[in-house]
């Protein structure tokens, strides 16, 4: 029989983090990691470089931390982070602007495709419900009307 008491020791630190994170630094990657890795498995199929991609946008937030943490929105910026750094993986960075705004291609990604609801995209987006709500369904509308 084991006790569990004894054991002062947390779960070991991922291979991929130094251990001297701070704790709400750690606390933001393990919130976001998952859904920031559905999203840019949309758009790098591979696992390995969707994974890779997530890594690198996590430690240039890492870079940024406190100048975030001093922002008006944190995890807005964070998310943009992470946009850029799938966006070079995938080479469509420079990509035109057409008669939406990309951005809105990803609320749809994140609602559709990730499974996200309006809520729980506004917490990784760093935004209001009520602005994903109606950028939801703007999108809806136009891609409807093109049918």
């Amino acid at each position: 029989m084991t006790n569990r008491h004894t054991s002062a020791a947390g779960p070991p630190p991922r291979a991929d983090e130094p251990e001297d994170v701070p704790l709400e630094f750690a606390a933001f990657c393990e919130l976001h990691r998952p859904r920031y890795l559905s999203y840019a498995r949309v758009w790098l199929t591979e696992h390995a470089d969707a994974a890779i991609a997530v890594q690198q946008a996590f430690a240039e937030i890492a870079v940024q931390w406190r100048e975030l943490l001093t922002s008006p929105n944190p995890t807005a910026l964070s998310w943009q982070i992470l946009r850029g750094t799938v966006a070079e993986h995938t080479r469509q960075a420079a990509a035109a602007e057409t008669d939406h705004h990309p951005a809105d291609d990803d609320l749809a990604i994140l609602h559709y495709v990730v499974g996200l609801a309006a809520p729980e995209i506004a917490d990784v987006i760093g935004t209001d419900t009520a602005s994903v709500a109606g950028r939801l369904r703007r999108t809806m509308l136009r891609e409807a009307s093109g049918w």
